[in-house]
Formats: structure tokens, sequence, C-alpha cells
């Protein structure tokens, strides 16, 4: 059985420039430590080496947890056309195998498709330019692209204004870590396209020393 997602906010900074209601479903504490949702780093596949039967056991995780979760977020408000869109990946989206190296976004896309109330919108965002991927510490991997600085995700991103205009959006990443600023960014970017108001949502919530 499914545990609830656990409610929080985001609160405005320098990236952000209001508070937003964010929820997550469990805590990220670590790869390989009890309980972690390990299947998120196998999802990444950064390195595409994950055998395509463990992908596909991950998707499927990540889409049993979204059709619980969301459905709750959203009760008695499914008549408001909610848009789920993807905090985008951090290169450029041509530099990734479609195949396997998509499919957190892939079992976004699924999932809205099977809840009452909310829209696909995961081509929405289209990263068009490389950034540094933050959970790459390591000086041997190479890593190109700015920091998180705000403004990245309008500067490095195709967004579809027309689409969000004015809707409801439910924001979905796959781990949210405070003070990265990666997700408040995008938050903003979504408020500077008009969007009308935005929820966000993470499988994960980095917490160290648990």
């Amino acid at each position: 059985m499914l545990v609830a997602c656990t409610r929080f906010i985001i609160k405005r900074n320098d990236f952000l420039f209001r508070d937003t209601v964010a929820y997550f479903h469990q805590y990220y504490t670590g790869y390989g430590e009890p309980n972690n949702p390990n299947f998120l780093n196998t999802l990444k596949n950064t390195f595409n080496r994950e055998p395509i039967e463990a992908l596909i056991e991950a998707r499927n995780k990540v889409i049993d947890i979204l059709v619980s979760d969301i459905p709750e977020i959203i009760r008695g408000r499914e008549d408001e056309n909610w848009i789920m869109v993807c905090v985008p990946r951090a290169k450029a989206l041509d530099t990734y195998n479609k195949q396997t190296q998509l499919m957190f976004q892939e079992a976004v896309s699924i999932a809205a498709q099977n809840i009452k109330g909310v829209i696909d919108g995961t081509g929405y965002i289209r990263r068009i330019k490389n950034t540094r991927t933050t959970h790459i510490r390591s000086p041997k991997i190479p890593n190109d692209g700015p920091d998180p600085y705000p403004g990245i995700t309008i500067a490095t991103c195709q967004i579809n204004r027309d689409k969000i205009k004015g809707k409801k959006i439910i924001l979905v990443d796959d781990v949210y870590t405070q003070n990265v600023n990666v997700d408040e960014d995008c938050i903003q970017a979504l408020y500077d396209c008009g969007a009308d108001e935005i929820i966000f949502y993470a499988i994960g919530y980095t917490r160290r020393n648990l």
C-alpha cells in the first residue's frame, strides 16, 4: 500500500517571488540507504547503463505513486483541468536517449493521462541549452553548463506559453532539494508565463542525517 504524500511550503526567495504549496511522497536520504527511493536513481540513468527491465520497473513505480497521490492533492478540484508539467532535466533534451533516459517524464505523461481532471503537459517545457547537473559533483565527470541562477529556466528552455497562460499547473520533479533552487526557478518561470496557480510535487524530498 502506498503511503500518503506530505504537504509543505516552498518559501519565496531570490528565485521564487511567492510562497508555493508543495507535496512530496517520501524522503530521499541517499542512494542505498534504508527505505530510500533508489528507483529514482535508476530512472535518471545518468550514464545510460541501466537495463531496460530495471527502467520499466522504476517507471511503473513512479506511475503508481502519481496515480495514487495526485488525485488526493486535487480532490474536489478535478473540474479545474490541471496541467501536469515536468521540471526539465539539466541538459538539453536532444542530448538524452529518448527511450532510456527520459522515462521519468514518460511516467508523468502516462500518469497524467490516467488521472481524472489532469491534462498531460509534459511537452510544454523543453530544455534547449545545457545547465550543470546539480547532483553530479565529481570533477572527473563532464558536466558543462551554468549553476542555477534566477531566470535560468527562461534562459535555457522553450516554454509553450500559450498552453501555460491562465492555467492551473501541477509541476512534478523526481527529487526536491532545498536551496538548490532549480525547482523554485521553474515555478517562477511558469508564473512569468502566466500560470494562474501552481502546485509543486516531488516523489522524493532530500533529507540528510535521519
